[in-house]
């Protein structure tokens, strides 16, 4: 059965068509688009008008691929913009009548456990514990796994998006993500005691457009590849030279860099910060990298429900 996976997301607008073989994720065609969804956001008002037209044109491109060709079941799910926007239902169920995609808002609980699905599918191999992070435009859900088992999920509103239009100077950028990883630390730690495991002994994992995109510039790909990009790993020392590398740098100058994503220059520096202050506090000498996310486990599902 050909199915297509769609997640529309706070900063970009993913579509995966596969197949399930052997109960693994067989991508064929994998489209990704930067929409901003969560750009210029208002908590009166909710997402903007610019960005809803951005949203709704691709998923209206969305649902004409999966119309041209043999797809037979779709998943479309909103996330972190949709359901912190007063006007996030509005927007889905306009979504629905226009486009003819089944796109349903889903709650943190529901994100956490599709990342995870896809996330630990693409490990090889599977670690013992592991710590998954997810970066989006507007949140950054983390997920606790023992094995293929989630024990713990939480998501908090720490994205790129927010941090890069809320906080210009990065004292504030830093702060703000100080304050949200010590409330995250906080949380973990019981989950961490009640399941016997040692933070030190934890496998770091990040997914995502700002750590796929990492791997993509540590390879130096021209053309992305994300079965490289799977289960590369990168040290500290590496992203923070990363890090000092492109932050003088202009948008337009890291999108030059091999490997960068067009319109995730401006975003890639909030990225980067999360994913040191991530480390910094797991006390992580490493990140492992899965380019499999929320897409691969919303195919998952749909094979689970056949």
């Amino acid at each position: 059965m050909l199915a297509a996976a769609i997640d529309a997301g706070s900063n970009t607008l993913r579509m995966l068509v596969g197949r399930i073989e052997n109960g693994r994720v067989a991508p064929e065609r994998y489209l990704r688009r930067i929409c901003r969804l969560a750009g210029n956001f208002s908590q009166q008002e909710g997402l903007s008008a610019e960005s809803m037209e951005r949203t709704l044109s691709v998923l209206q491109e969305f649902s004409s691929i999966c119309n041209q060709t043999d797809v037979q079941r779709v998943r479309a799910v909103g996330t972190a913009a949709f359901r912190q926007a007063v006007n996030g239902e509005n927007f889905a169920r306009h979504v629905c009548e226009s486009t003819g995609l089944p796109l349903e808002i889903i709650n943190g609980e529901e994100e956490a456990f599709l990342t995870a699905t896809g996330v630990i599918s693409a490990l090889d191999p599977v670690p013992a514990h592991t710590l998954i992070f997810d970066i989006g435009g507007g949140s950054t859900e983390f997920i606790l796994c023992t094995g293929s088992k989630v024990i713990w999920s939480r998501s908090f509103p720490l994205g790129v998006v927010h941090l890069t239009e809320g906080f210009a100077a990065p004292n504030d950028r830093q702060g703000e993500i100080s304050r949200t990883l010590e409330l995250i630390m906080a949380e973990l730690e019981p989950a961490l005691i009640s399941s016997n495991v040692d933070i030190t002994k934890l496998t770091l994992v990040g997914t995502a457009g700002t750590v796929t995109t990492l791997a993509a510039l540590d390879m130096q790909m021209a053309e992305y590849d994300w079965r490289r990009v799977n289960n590369h790993c990168m040290s500290y020392p590496v992203l923070h030279e990363w890090y000092k590398r492109m932050r003088p740098m202009s948008p337009r100058q890291r999108e030059a860099l091999p490997g960068m994503e067009e319109g995730r220059g401006d975003l890639i520096i909030a990225g980067l910060e999360i994913v040191l202050g991530i480390m910094q506090a797991t006390h992580s000498d490493y990140l492992l990298v899965s380019d499999f996310g929320i897409l691969e486990g919303l195919l998952l599902s749909l094979s689970d429900r056949t």
